[in-house]
């Protein structure tokens, strides 16, 4: 009997000892998702041979099944803009490899699952020991920043606080969608709809559209969607979301559950 229960208690131990690690490791991955989110800003993916680019502020990493090019790290660099097209360009290289990229903003079908990207990638990459350059295609998309994702309630309007008195119900509040790229809220008036456009810091609010009942004179939610129309950056800092332009900062936004 003394044996069996200690089989027992040495198997719950081994359980629970289990369970306490996968605790850990899912923490530590949760951890990491993040992480990775905010380091890279763009991803990109080709077919046949399969291929991935990561681009960030501080590197820039491609990976793929070509024999010598598994995984190549550059140093980021600034983009080379086209004068005529949407396209930026990326000259990199280090001891071993370099590789030219290009990012034009245009639909991109991939090969093989068949879905859309908003932006087709070229990649011309060397070893420098190599006398040809590889040539790939693929597509890829911006990553919006995973923190934008959540209801945003009006603080602040062209510089000056809000209250209840500059609208009609309530204050104007945005929910956004950073996995779709679309927000809706309320506008001080009127329900509004749209889409955002990021692309590394920029951040721009389009396609805004709202109901069309007739606003209280006085009314602030005017000055608010132009507000939000006008926007080109933005801030998250102590809950706060802070959008502006260059010419000055437009709203001011209180994160919410």
């Amino acid at each position: 009997m003394k044996k069996i229960l200690s089989i027992l208690l040495l198997s719950a131990l081994i359980i629970g000892c289990k369970t306490t690690a996968n605790k850990e490791s899912g923490t530590t991955s949760s951890v990491s998702s993040t992480e990775e989110d905010l380091k890279y800003y763009f991803k990109a993916t080709g077919n046949e041979p399969f291929w991935g680019i990561k681009m960030g502020n501080e590197e820039i990493v491609f990976t793929s099944l070509i024999p010598g090019k598994e995984k190549i790290t550059f140093p980021a660099v600034e983009a080379i803009r086209a004068m005529d097209a949407n396209v930026k360009m990326y000259k990199v290289g280090n001891e071993t490899a370099s590789a030219m990229i290009s990012i034009q903003q245009l639909d991109c079908q991939d090969s093989m699952s068949g879905a859309i990207s908003p932006y087709s990638v070229k990649v011309e990459i060397k070893n420098n020991s190599d006398l040809e350059t590889k040539k790939l295609s693929g597509c890829g998309k911006y990553l919006t920043d995973y923190r934008l994702h959540d209801i945003w309630v009006l603080e602040e309007l062209n510089g000056y606080k809000v209250f209840a008195t500059d609208f009609q119900k309530e204050f104007p509040r945005i929910e956004i969608n950073s996995t779709e790229n679309r927000f809706s809220g309320y506008g001080g008036c009127n329900s509004v709809t749209g889409q955002i456009f990021f692309e590394k810091d920029v951040l721009r609010f389009a396609k805004v559209i709202s109901t069309l009942m007739a606003c209280p004179q006085g009314n602030k939610e005017g000055e608010f969607l132009k507000a939000l129309q006008s926007t080109t950056t933005y801030s998250i800092e102590n809950n706060q979301l802070i959008l502006s332009n260059p010419s000055k900062k437009l709203a001011v936004f209180k994160k919410v559950d």
